[in-house]
């Protein structure tokens, strides 16, 4: 690319970038692991932009320059960090190669079956068979009680009926950070999905926090309009991460992906 398309081309990198790390993250296993090789994708994109000459979507062109990054490295993990994740990365060395990345693309970051085709280097038939084959092997794998943190009671409900529907079972929903703690010290769940933004304008993180102080080895599942917000770097990140307006199939990927690869971090507030 010519000097004059650079301005362009960081503007389109610095707009997609936490989505980028948002991916990373939850392939990885690991805020530290992810950041590490998003931040190699960028330089090998300083010194080579001529991917982004290869597809019209920007954004396609990022992702498969990180895939060709991480690939080209093992496609390596992060260091397990607690019992929970260790033993989620013992569940992961079973799955059927290449189906987690499929759809993560797929559910979490909204990639059609072309556009994960071009990133992954295969055809849409086959990112379409990979993506099946992930959703049947992890919802199979793992199933628990999850407790959801949500003031909005309709969501609340498409939530709840989503992971019944999956075969997990639900402790409750909670509408307040107090709610939260109670609800989750009557019944530990084995998994949290909770609203950043809660009725009493308390905050989802908060009640996440407290949680965790009696429980450390429950993963979460962060819910917000606003990603962007806590995908910055400067503090520990949500392994898990839906944005709404959600749709089912992202509910459904990261709640089996919590259950299944889970490295839990607290957030500060």
């Amino acid at each position: 690319m010519t000097s004059d398309t650079t301005p362009d081309l960081a503007s389109v990198i610095g707009t997609n970038l936490p989505y980028l790390r948002r991916y990373a993250r939850a392939l990885t296993g690991s805020q530290e692991t992810g950041d590490r090789y998003a931040a190699a994708t960028l330089e090998a994109i300083l010194e080579d932009t001529h991917i982004f000459e290869a597809t019209e979507s920007p954004k396609v062109a990022l992702f498969h320059a990180f895939h060709l990054v991480w690939a080209s490295a093992g496609a390596p993990l992060g260091e397990p960090d607690s019992r929970l994740s260790q033993r989620a990365q013992d569940h992961m060395s079973r799955l059927t190669p290449n189906t987690r990345e499929a759809l993560l693309l797929h559910a979490i970051e909204g990639f059609h079956h072309e556009e994960i085709g071009a990133i992954m280097q295969i055809d849409a038939g086959e990112a379409a068979e990979l993506i099946e084959i992930a959703q049947r092997e992890m919802a199979n794998s793992v199933a628990g009680r999850i407790m959801v943190i949500e003031d909005e009671a309709i969501i609340a409900m498409d939530i709840v009926a989503i992971v019944r529907e999956m075969g997990h079972g639900v402790t409750g929903i909670a509408r307040t950070r107090t709610e939260a703690v109670a609800l989750a010290a009557k019944e530990r769940p084995d998994l949290i999905l909770a609203d950043i933004q809660l009725a009493d304008n308390s905050s989802g993180i908060d009640a996440v926090n407290d949680i965790l102080k009696q429980f450390e080895d429950i993963p979460v599942i962060f819910v917000t309009a606003f990603p962007e917000r806590l995908l910055t770097g400067k503090r520990p990140e949500p392994a898990f991460l839906i944005t709404k307006p959600y749709s089912e199939d992202q509910v459904r990927s990261a709640v089996s992906q919590a259950m299944f690869f889970s490295s839990t971090e607290t957030l500060n507030a």
